[in-house]
């Protein structure tokens, strides 16, 4: 075997087994059988019939219970499911071990075909929302909408915390580093990562350390980890590289879906200054700028992004706001009526939207309070992100802590392909 080659990883019917993931009360599991790949798909039944589909796509180093707050926020709005992809999560590694971001899109794309959910209101973070922009580039027929959380999307310059993630992709570089951290306890791996990830980690409550610190312990055992962790940052310098319609910008560009945008500033990962970039590249945008949020806003102030998101459908038509008539429900997840209300001021992000309650047009911009100017402007030409470099990072851990990075790149299509489908539920 040649010094760039990765182990070999056991095939998914004689991997050992390891300690269930979590299930919230009110999830579901539920296992998806689907050509070379096998996906779990982590449910929350709506609150009523009828509401529209939506799919949330994780980061690198995470998994769909990076979602499960947000999609307790919106269950009066859609009708959500979290995928957890291929090799990440409760999901096994694809039977080809292509974690290329061009693969990771596929696999969405034939998890939306085969179950026929289309279109749906998509979700992104990190690496999932570079994966989310490639898949409604290339498949406009299955997006309603698109979410992206500190996507991680190319960047001239890169922040010193993210490089770590980068080096994850030469040969030898995660082999050694597994060694030198092999004594590092389940407890300090999660501590590095919430250090990395969140804007405050004392936001984090004990209960939900304890269960970071169970996943934690539970991946580990997993003997493909550090493999999908090292393919897919690979997957991410090597999707930085492309040009000309393969480019992430470039396909930021034909996005038709109108986006939802959301960065925050203390992210360590994706850069800040980006965020208006992105505002400029995606063409239907608006930005919601968290100052206190990390990369991980969903997680950090749900709420906030599920106001954000309900503002998005009233300016579609898809939604009401509190006290309006019609069928349709108000904005927001908590209940049909309340969500307006009790989302409306409730930021807890050190700042307060300006305009909330306006609906705002293509390009228009949800701005935090006493944020703005410290949001570097970068210029966003046609063809100029194509031939950027760069590494952001994803949900997951530092390589410090025991993970990584974000991506980009292309994605196939899969259509007429079957599902076989296990399920099971939280108490």
């Amino acid at each position: 075997m040649s010094s760039t080659e990765l182990p070999f990883v056991p095939a998914t019917n004689v991997l050992p087994k390891v300690a269930a993931v979590r299930v919230a009360e009110g999830e579901r599991l539920r296992s998806v059988g689907l050509p070379g790949i096998t996906l779990t798909v982590r449910s929350r039944p709506p609150a009523r019939e009828g509401l529209p589909p939506a799919l949330y796509i994780h980061g690198l180093g995470g998994s769909s219970q990076n979602w499960s707050a947000l999609m307790l926020e919106l269950e009066g709005a859609v009708d959500g499911e979290a995928v957890d992809l291929p090799g990440f999560g409760d999901s096994p590694p694809p039977d080809d071990g292509d974690y290329s971001i061009t693969a990771h899109a596929r696999a969405v794309i034939r998890y939306l075909d085969a179950s026929g959910r289309g279109p749906v209101h998509l979700f992104g973070n990190s690496l999932g929302g570079a994966v989310s922009t490639r898949v409604a580039a290339v498949r406009p027929d299955l997006v309603r909408t698109l979410t992206l959380v500190s996507p991680a999307l190319p960047e001239l310059r890169v922040q010193r915390s993210a490089v770590p993630t980068a080096l994850m992709a030469l040969p030898g570089v995660t082999a050694l580093f597994a060694r030198l951290s092999r004594d590092w306890t389940a407890e300090q791996r999660v501590r590095g990562v919430m250090a990395l990830c969140y804007g405050d980690p004392a936001r984090v409550s004990p209960e939900g350390f304890r269960h970071a610190v169970e996943e934690m312990e539970r991946r580990q055992q997993l003997p493909y980890f550090w493999d999908a962790m090292t393919r897919s940052a690979r997957g991410l310098v090597n999707a930085y590289t492309l040009g000309g319609q393969h480019a992430l910008w470039r396909q930021a560009e034909r996005v038709l879906a109108p986006t939802l945008l959301v960065y925050g500033g203390r992210d360590q990962l994706v850069g800040y200054r980006m965020a208006q970039k992105a505002a400029r590249a995606f063409r239907d945008s608006r930005l919601l700028s968290l100052p206190d949020a990390g990369h991980v806003a969903m997680m950090e102030y749900p709420e906030t992004v599920a106001r954000a998101f309900g503002e998005l459908l009233v300016s579609r038509g898809d939604l009401r706001r509190s006290g309006d008539s019609g069928s349709a429900g108000a904005v927001g997840a908590l209940a049909p009526d309340d969500l307006a209300e009790r989302v409306g001021g409730a930021t807890g992000s050190g700042g307060v939207y300006e305009g909330a309650g306006e609906v705002l047009g293509a390009g228009d911009v949800y701005e935090s309070v006493g944020e703005a100017s410290s949001a570097e402007g970068v210029s966003a030409g046609a063809g100029e992100a194509s031939g950027e470099g760069g590494v952001s990072a994803g949900v997951g851990e530092t390589a410090g802590a025991g993970a990584g990075a974000g991506a980009g790149a292309g994605a196939g299509d899969g259509s007429g392909d079957g599902a076989v489908e296990s399920s099971s539920a939280g108490s």
